[in-house]
């Protein structure tokens, strides 16, 4: 693991508004209240509110966003929930590596691997020339508002000399397929210097977990979310197919359910990924960057190694561990 020195802060952040989507213009304003953003970090476009854009419809976005932001600006917040994908890529994704239409005839390809992975670096733009994206998506504004106020309510507050531990848990599913990332869960275990007790188990279910920092399963569907007691700035993903379909169309669950239960940040895929682990977040990779004080953005991101059809989700700037 690098050794995290700096992290992306808000003077580092783009934040980019739907004007033709009424949630997108109410919960951006929040955002930029929130996080005390000026206009010159703001960029207001028009985009269909609909599930996907066409290849055609991403250029136009992709290239007003080149064109609108300086070199200073390091990573993006987008103000909406939809569209969330560019044919079978997220628009996370084809935002920080570019579109690729190839990928959309084998979906369960290997894709494009992220130069961001496991990275030292706390400047993506200026050294890597990628700008890693996370969408404010909720199922209301009124959740998304509570989603940023968790964000921004959870710096500094985790990791401090005599405060009682967080809880991370990794959940070995019966469903060995989407057990694929087992292997990769750390050792169980109170990891002192941060106060984050790890909790490894074979079981279907989390129930009434209290202090919950992070919670990695593997199931299409993931039920007792509405019995955890997350602590402000935590994490929550589930390997399937489609958890980034977020307009809960695929019959699988979506992201925003983590985000509904109290998560900051989650994490799902917009098209069949197969079981490939790289192609969602790396357990040990995600808790120990975000346990140096990274950006919750920076921590999913750079657990990620093939992205391109992930959709990431939450408060960018959340930040927990950062020192001040």
């Amino acid at each position: 693991m690098p050794r995290i020195t700096s992290r992306l802060t808000a003077r580092d952040l783009g934040l980019v508004i739907n004007v033709n989507d009424p949630y997108s213009i109410k919960v951006g304003q929040f955002y930029i209240d929130a996080r005390q953003l000026t206009e010159s970090q703001v960029l207001r476009v028009e985009l269909p509110v609909r599930a996907e854009l066409t290849p055609d419809e991403f250029r136009v976005l992709d290239e007003r966003i080149r064109q609108f932001f300086g070199t200073d600006i390091q990573a993006l917040a987008l103000a909406w929930s939809q569209p969330f994908a560019v044919d079978c890529n997220s628009i996370t994704g084809a935002l920080a590596l570019g579109f690729d239409s190839a990928l959309c005839s084998k979906t369960c390809a290997p894709s494009r691997k992220s130069s961001y992975l496991n990275a030292y670096t706390s400047r993506p733009f200026t050294d890597l020339q990628m700008r890693p994206s996370m969408l404010l998506a909720a199922k209301s504004v009124a959740m998304a508002e509570d989603m940023i106020r968790r964000g921004v309510a959870s710096d500094h507050t985790l990791g401090l000399r005599g405060s009682p531990p967080v809880n991370a848990h990794f959940l070995i599913t019966s469903d060995n397929v989407r057990s694929s990332r087992a292997h990769l869960f750390p050792p169980p275990g109170l990891l002192r210097g941060v106060g984050v007790d790890v909790h490894v188990e074979k079981s279907n279910v989390l129930q009434g977990a209290d202090r919950l920092l992070l919670y990695e399963t593997g199931l299409s569907q993931v039920d007792k979310l509405d019995t955890l007691k997350w602590v402000p700035g935590g994490l929550g993903d589930h390997l399937t197919s489609y958890g980034g379909r977020i307009d809960a169309k695929s019959g699988q669950m979506s992201a925003l359910e983590w985000i509904a239960s109290g998560a900051t940040g989650s994490y799902g895929t917009v098209s069949e990924p197969c079981s490939h682990p790289q192609k969602f977040p790396h357990p040990q990779i995600v808790l120990l960057h975000y346990a140096q004080g990274s950006s919750l953005i920076e921590a999913y991101w750079k657990s990620v190694a093939w992205p391109q059809q992930g959709l990431f989700i939450g408060e960018p700037l959340a930040a927990p561990f950062a020192r001040r």
